[in-house]
């Protein structure tokens, strides 16, 4: 159990460096912008097109909420860890 809550934790550090990235948050904002643009920009009759551009949109915001969920597990790992070593040091 240690070493997949350490993978979890790793991986939570992982997303956060991501996130924290102005890189990524440009690239992302840049990718959504391009899908909200096709998708205002189709015809009424371009249903695929549309169906493209928002299937897009929502695999770039489905990769942004992993992410963060990454960052949360982390989180609840980091802090329940930090209550059991408090708690640890003040039986002993």
């Amino acid at each position: 159990m240690e070493d997949q809550e350490e993978t979890l934790v790793r991986m939570g550090e992982e997303a956060e460096v991501l996130l924290g990235s102005d890189a990524f948050n440009t690239t992302i904002n840049q990718l959504v912008e391009i899908s909200f643009q096709t998708f205002v920009d189709t015809k009424g009759g371009d249903l695929d097109k549309r169906e493209d551009a928002y299937h897009h949109y929502r695999a770039l915001a489905e990769i942004v909420s992993t992410l963060r969920q990454r960052v949360q597990v982390k989180d609840e790992i980091v802090s329940k860890k930090s209550a059991d070593d408090n708690n640890q040091n003040e039986e002993g």
